[in-house]
């Protein structure tokens, strides 16, 4: 797996990339078409950008997991999760909805996070019964029936995806449910990066195109590489801020 050409950061990066295409035209090109009406010549533009967007998401999540398996502290990883989902928030509204506060949309580092506790608690309960966990931490020597198991993770995956969905986070709670799908899945990438994006095709037609983010996570080799942590978390928020304030000379 180490000869394949994609570290971490490289992951990083593609779906950074991708994810700020899809923004253009979420944010800068839809509130265009509201200014001025000029939808038909830009839709194809608009469908093409939204569509490679796409990808972002599932390598996100593919991320996501892997920082969890590899982090030292959880705790300091959830944290870091739930702070930027908070500075997120006024800069997510205003890119996508014009506004400072709004109610019914909150971003996706909620989303993570939300998903992020629902996998560590599904990942202590097998530890803690006898089951082999994604951090590889020791077991106990109870072991549980699998039904057990099976129980625990429908109520947590349940629950998580109905908060989610309460508090109408970015993707809801099918967003929760892929996070939940791959950790299951973690030991076959592929089939799980497969899984997480027929599963966001619930949520959208045009999440078909997630499909494409196999493509690079199978290119992932285990490695790292040359990281700039808070680089990838800063910006989200100050991409959603930068694009809010180019609408302003364009009356948009």
């Amino acid at each position: 797996m180490r000869k394949l050409p994609f570290s971490a950061a490289v992951l990083k990066w593609i779906a950074l990339i991708t994810m700020i295409i899809d923004h253009v035209g979420a944010s800068f090109l839809k509130y265009y078409f509201i200014a001025h009406g000029k939808y038909e010549p830009l839709k194809t533009t608009y469908e093409v950008l939204r569509d490679i967007g796409r990808i972002a998401f599932p390598i996100y999540i593919f991320l996501l997991l892997e920082g969890y398996i590899h982090t030292r502290n959880v705790t300091k990883y959830l944290l870091r999760l739930g702070i930027f989902a908070l500075i997120s928030e006024i800069p997510f509204d205003l890119a996508f909805y014009n506004e400072v506060f709004h109610w019914d949309k909150q971003n996706v580092f909620f989303t993570l996070f939300i998903g992020l506790v629902t996998v560590h608690a599904m990942d202590s309960i097998a530890s803690r019964g006898g089951m082999e966990s994604a951090r590889g931490g020791p077991m106990k020597e109870k072991h549980l029936p699998p039904l057990y198991f099976v129980l625990c993770d429908i109520g947590l995956v349940a629950a998580a995806a109905g908060l989610a969905y309460f508090m109408k986070t970015d993707y809801n709670g099918i967003g929760v449910c892929a996070i939940c799908a791959v950790y299951l899945l973690r030991k076959y990438r592929l089939t799980g990066a497969l899984a997480c994006a027929v599963i966001l095709m619930a949520s959208s037609d045009r999440e078909i195109f997630a499909i494409a983010a196999i493509i690079p996570i199978s290119l992932y080799n285990g490695k790292k590489g040359k990281q700039l942590k808070y680089f990838f978390y800063l910006a989200y928020p100050v991409h959603l801020l930068i694009l809010y304030l180019l609408r302003i000379p364009f009356g948009i």
